[in-house]
């Protein structure tokens, strides 16, 4: 969610704002909020919220209380106080947004209770937690080897440094448990800081690296989306869509939680419906449930009668009620599958793309493009072969005469030569390049 005027710059950083990436709106980074709350007055009397949101390494924020005499807006680079020395982030909210946030994520708004901010960045310590942001990328590529060594059955996905440079916490995604014990004693000696495993699932993984979904947009897990449900295929099931594990599978590898959005309208919709156990049963046969569509209202099921073709026919959902109604009493009702597809209405017109902009037709990549090379051993025809020029046979299967010279035309050329040079011309024998110079004298003919 980069801001429109921005452009990428050095070190990943956006250009186009003069704030190096630390927007007031936190749009350049993720799970960004915007502060409508800005600039509103609060009510006479009330004391604004000490509490800020604190932005760290991609998704991972935290609450903590921030003294009035900081005067810490949106944007502003801290230092945090943290169990084992201190740590560097970036406002990322501030004012009565934050209580909202606070109740939102169930957290307890005692601010009491809560780690403090100790001051505003300076520059020293800046350089510092930029020196060891950089020692990231080659830190993960090391802890990768070294578990790959110790032949444990993990993945590394991302490295963070504490922004003084003594802590950094790895985070790993698995499917069995992990006695990493041992792994953090060699990590330890080898980048010679405190090591803090943290275990993530597919769904966190894929929100802190990001991406771009097979919708066109940014990954939801990595904008805006913090509650990361279950997703199972009883809701694809739900929705009619088909089962196939490519178009269903995000980033992560797993469902797609957009899957979910939409799901509660589809389990109200259907429970309106009539059971899609039951049976139609008609004098043309037994009918079995198919599918349902909750958008047009018709229920689409299958008659397959001994020694007849597999006929699939759709009702709507009143006719549907109507024919079980009819069962329950011990009627067959007779319809006519035929006419149980509503016919297509011959008043509407199906769109057309129009080329308004001397374009290409929007079309063109459905029909199917010629390969200019085509197989032989394919069922294609080939081009019949080039006749060489002479008489042609007759219909009736006589041998055609060959043809006389006409007045003025030339008889066969006799004495040339049949090679050819270098360029594949034909040689043609000598040449008398002296101008008014009679040609040669022909042989006369018998």
């Amino acid at each position: 969610m980069g801001c429109a005027s921005c452009s990428s710059g050095a070190g990943g950083r956006p250009t186009g704002c003069q704030n190096n990436g630390y927007c007031s709106s936190s749009g350049c980074n993720k799970l960004g909020v915007f502060d409508w709350l800005t600039g509103i007055p609060l009510a006479q009397g009330q004391q604004p919220f000490d509490v800020v949101e604190v932005r760290f390494k991609n998704t991972r924020k935290t609450f903590h209380r921030c003294p009035p005499s900081i005067g810490a807006l949106a944007g502003d680079a801290v230092v945090v106080e943290t169990g084992h020395g201190y740590d560097i982030g970036v406002v990322s909210l501030a004012g009565e947004l934050v209580r909202a946030q606070m109740a939102r994520k169930e957290k307890a708004q005692d601010s009491f209770e809560l780690r403090k901010v100790l001051r505003k960045a300076s520059q020293e310590d800046l350089d510092r937690w930029h020196a060891a942001r950089k020692l990231e990328g080659e830190t993960m590529l090391a802890s990768r080897t070294i578990a790959r060594e110790a032949g444990l059955d993990l993945k590394m996905t991302d490295v963070e440094y504490q922004g003084d440079g003594t802590k950094a916490t790895f985070y790993y995604t698995s499917e069995e448990r992990i006695d990493f014990r041992d792994l953090v004693r060699r990590l330890a000696e080898r980048f010679h800081v405190r090591v803090e495993m943290k275990q993530i699932g597919a769904r966190q993984e894929a929100g802190r690296i990001g991406g771009i979904g097979s919708c066109g947009r940014e990954l939801c897990c990595s904008t805006w989306l913090t509650d990361l449900r279950s997703v199972t295929t009883g809701a694809a099931r739900y929705q009619q869509l088909a089962l196939n594990p490519q178009k269903l599978a995000g980033q992560c590898g797993k469902l797609k939680c957009c899957l979910n959005y939409e799901l509660d309208m589809y389990i109200e919709a259907i429970k309106s419906y009539p059971s899609q156990n039951a049976k139609l049963k008609t004098r043309q046969g037994t009918g079995t449930h198919i599918k349902t569509d909750i958008f047009t209202e018709r229920m689409y099921y299958g008659f397959k009668r001994p020694g007849e073709p597999f006929v699939m026919a759709s009702f709507p959902v009143e006719t549907v009620r109507e024919i079980l109604a009819q069962n329950k009493q011990g009627i067959e009702p007779e319809v006519d599958l035929n006419m149980a597809v509503a016919p297509a209405d011959p008043g509407e017109k199906e769109p057309d793309y129009e080329n308004v902009v001397g374009q290409d037709e929007l079309t063109r990549f459905d029909q199917k493009m010629k390969s200019r090379g085509q197989s032989r051993r394919g069922g294609k025809k080939r081009k019949p072969p080039i006749q060489p020029p002479g008489p042609k046979p007759r219909s009736d299967g006589a041998a055609a005469e060959p043809r006389k010279a006409s007045a003025g035309e030339e008889g066969p050329r006799e004495g040339r030569s049949g090679r050819r040079d270098r360029r594949g011309r034909r040689d043609r024998g000598p040449r008398n390049d002296k101008p008014g110079t009679p040609p040669p004298a022909q042989p006369p003919q018998a």
